[in-house]
């Protein structure tokens, strides 16, 4: 869905209510491969409204995406479910209405000249944004299956930890070398 801010003048006294369902699997796909897996049909319920020559989309989003884990990179469903707001205004001059408003946690976007809001592209944009740095499956935040591979593993901090001190103790078979090269101990 795309509009001009001059098609949406008529929403000025009611907003224009916007509950459908967007397909943006190929757009968030193709443009975020590396990130994005799949996504599962978005449910779109909001609003549009038109103030003064803004136009400001309120709008609740809920949908699945697949993401790899970062770290194994298996496919993992992520649930999203949240709320943005945005405003677009052609005017630069408009922008001084809102930078003193506090309360209003809208992000506003300034339209060139003949420009149109797409509404599926903010959605998209709205959903990269949810989406978090670290991803894990299941199994991974159970602590269940780490990777690894050959001659190597991934390990927990804990194991770590006691790798660490584990290695600080001396065999008693070698205590008496020790003894031998006194200035050769180790530098902490």
């Amino acid at each position: 869905m795309k509009w001009s801010i001059a098609e949406l003048h008529r929403y000025s006294d009611e907003p224009l209510h916007i509950q459908t369902t967007l397909d943006l699997n190929q757009i968030l796909t193709a443009s975020f491969p590396d990130t994005i897996l799949a996504v599962q049909p978005v449910k779109v319920d909001g609003y549009v409204s038109y103030d003064q020559g803004d136009v400001t989309i309120s709008t609740h989003v809920q949908t699945t995406v697949t993401v790899p884990s970062s770290r194994s990179l298996t496919p993992v469903a992520l649930p999203l479910d949240f709320s943005f707001t945005e405003t677009y205004v052609d005017d630069p001059a408009h922008l001084s209405r809102y930078e003193d408003d506090e309360d209003n946690d809208a992000i506003v976007f300034v339209l060139k000249h003949g420009e149109k809001i797409d509404f599926d592209e903010a959605v998209a944009e709205n959903i990269v944004e949810q989406i978090p740095l670290r991803v894990l499956s299941d199994d991974e935040r159970d602590g269940k299956s780490l990777p690894n591979g050959k001659g190597w593993e991934v390990i927990t901090e804990d194991d770590y930890k006691a790798n660490q001190q584990n290695a600080k103790k001396v065999d008693p078979r070698l205590a008496k070398l020790k003894k031998l090269f006194p200035d050769q101990d180790e530098k902490k």
